[in-house]
């Protein structure tokens, strides 16, 4: 899960949006304009597939967020994350041209044995730098692409990136169903009701190359999608959030969050994900988070990498760590985001998101 009224208002301002806005909500999640013109996420509707892998017009934001856990031949670990967001200044379809409704941001990283790097990318919708299309999937941006191949819906995928001194191109493959989260896809983010449509595809196998400073290095791994769209994912209490996306050794899958706010305990929910893929929702007073340590980044920020996580009903107790303690997104919208290794009850890896710090 990821965007909040930073970006919109970073994206207007450094692609001239050419249209006036209103002063923007106080919001964490605020994107500078009501959200009441917009489509709100109700319960009863059936995700439907392809189409819900392409973009929703009449929604305010959304995102095609891909994290992969990956090994070199020497044994390392490295991580990389592919992120596409969807904001827009209006609902509507979107029309060729600079009066397109859309403004579209990329996030590329790559975390490893040498450090992390990540690169940002800006466009403006309708003039051809960056969309979405549903069947056969294809998003990009620039020459970034995560695209498909016809007829496999999002079971498929070939992932590209590059940015400053670095370079991926992964194989991503699944045999593994889509995950739908809370109730069939509609996924609650407070107490007052706000919500988002949220699924992913958790069980990619993945296998490619990563190019740092001209060096090349063969790799394979997992990876993990998530899908979110919504118009108001957040109140103006909540300030942040924490995000784990977890592989268990034994095929199981786990998803936790916490969104964080002022004067009352954080909103948590998650989803226990079977090896076969039958998926179980997570209540607030199933899951139990701590930080247990934390790391100042290079730019003065203080987050925590490294993390108590227990699910007593599915007799999980793990310490979650980061891999790359100095994973800082340094992006329009700054964050942290990088791979994280599961020791405890559970081995395994996995990523960790934390924003608002």
């Amino acid at each position: 899960m990821n965007l909040n009224r930073a970006l919109a208002l970073s994206l207007a301002l450094l692609l001239g949006a050419c249209e006036q806005t209103p002063e923007p909500r106080k919001s964490y999640a605020g994107l500078g304009r009501d959200a009441a013109a917009f489509l709100q996420v109700e319960r009863g509707r059936a995700l439907q597939f392809p189409a819900d892998h392409g973009a929703h017009t009449g929604y305010r934001i959304e995102w095609w967020y891909i994290t992969a856990n990956l090994t070199d031949e020497q044994g390392r670990d490295w991580g990389a994350q592919w992120t596409l967001f969807r904001s827009a200044l209006r609902p509507g379809p979107e029309v060729p041209g600079w009066n397109s409704p859309n403004l579209w941001m990329g996030h590329a990283a790559l975390s490893g044995p040498y450090g992390h790097q990540f690169s940002e990318a800006l466009a403006r919708g309708g003039i051809g730098q960056a969309g979405v299309e549903a069947q056969p999937f294809l998003a990009w941006i620039d020459d970034w692409s995560l695209q498909g191949v016809p007829g496999q819906g999002l079971q498929q995928l070939q992932m590209q990136a590059s940015g400053k001194d670095f370079r991926y191109r992964l194989q991503l493959r699944s045999d593994g169903p889509l995950v739908l989260h809370g109730n069939q896809g509609y996924s609650v983010k407070s107490g007052q009701g706000q919500a988002s449509w949220y699924y992913s595809q958790p069980f990619y196998r993945v296998r490619g190359e990563i190019e740092r400073e001209g060096q090349h290095y063969p790799v394979t791994g997992l990876a993990w999608l998530d899908r979110e769209w919504s118009s108001q994912p957040l109140t103006a209490e909540q300030h942040g959030w924490d995000w784990f996306s977890l592989h268990l050794e034994g095929g199981a899958g786990l998803m936790l969050f916490q969104v964080r706010q002022t004067g009352a305990e954080p909103y948590r929910a998650g989803t226990w994900i079977n090896a076969d893929g039958q998926a179980e929702s997570l209540r607030s007073d199933q899951i139990q988070l701590s930080e247990q340590a934390w790391t100042v980044q290079e730019n003065g920020r203080k987050v925590p990498t490294r993390w108590q996580v227990r699910v007593p009903d599915h007799k999980v107790d793990v310490q979650v760590e980061a891999t790359q303690a100095h994973a800082w997104m340094g992006t329009s919208f700054p964050y942290w985001e990088g791979p994280v290794r599961i020791s405890g009850s559970h081995g395994g890896r996995g990523y960790l998101e934390m924003t608002g710090y």
